[in-house]
């Protein structure tokens, strides 16, 4: 992870908003409900949000009377979070190392962005098994993964950089896109997703396109009237956990049991 770049990429990036534009309402929205459905199967759940940003779901899930950690690697999207809400415990510091967190502390692990800057395999599953280690026994780790077939295909060919791109060996002969260590994102296949699942060894409970086909119709869902909008989300509810959709989505959605 370049953590130098990361930070200044985000120290100028409006990530409080992201999720406020119509394709990230459906991402967000999407999350929560998977969130809430199984916490409203927990007891009193303590809930982690690691790489939380600004806070988008621990300070909605605190505000639900939630009891939430927050950990962010940027400050500045740190002082943002606590600024919304001072009922969400926030500290500063890296996925990789969550050594202030005992074993078995959290009933649900949210790992929404690490996932999508760590770039190595090494990173990744070092993550991977920092969260498996503070969750409690049969309690749930969300993660979402940025996928590789988006990028080539809105990137790659929409943006029509393809050419060049193999040219330079930033995609390989596969078109999978080669990391590079200063990189700022990673993107992944479905193969990488249930590698890492496997070597850390978590069991899968449900996996899902936590956007579908969204990103690609960006500029037709920004012209629709509110009741289409709200017609389109249920459409994406009912197609989401289609496998097929999966490897073509911006964004999937990995729940895994301890």
């Amino acid at each position: 992870m370049n953590e130098k770049n990361l930070i200044n990429y985000y120290n100028k990036f409006n990530e409080d908003k992201r999720l406020t534009r119509r394709h990230g309402i459906i991402e967000y929205r999407t999350a929560m409900k998977y969130i809430h459905d199984y916490l409203d199967t927990m007891n009193n759940p303590k809930i982690i949000d690691i790489g939380a940003g600004t806070g988008a779901y621990s300070t909605a899930l605190a505000d639900e009377g939630y009891d939430v950690t927050a950990v962010e690697l940027v400050k500045h999207n740190l002082m943002t979070l606590k600024k919304k809400s001072d009922k969400v415990k926030s500290y500063l510091g890296n996925a990789m190392d969550l050594h202030i967190f005992k074993d078995n502390t959290f009933d649900m692990v949210l790992l929404f962005g690490p996932m999508y800057h760590l770039i190595s395999e090494e990173e990744k599953l070092i993550a991977l098994n920092e969260a498996k280690r503070i969750v409690k026994k049969n309690g749930l780790i969300l993660i979402s993964y940025y996928m590789n077939e988006y990028a080539i295909i809105t990137h790659g060919f929409i943006e029509n950089t393809i050419k060049e791109d193999i040219k330079n060996n930033l995609v390989d002969s596969s078109f999978k896109i080669t990391p590079k260590k200063d990189d700022l994102y990673s993107m992944v296949r479905l193969d990488d997703i249930n590698r890492y699942k496997d070597i850390v060894n978590l069991k899968r409970v449900k996996i899902l396109a936590q956007d579908g086909p969204t990103d690609y119709l960006r500029k037709v869902i920004n012209k629709m009237d509110d009741d289409t909008f709200e017609l389109y989300y249920k459409y994406h509810l009912s197609i989401c956990e289609r496998e097929e959709l999966l490897g073509a989505s911006s964004h999937v959605l990995d729940i895994l049991k301890k």
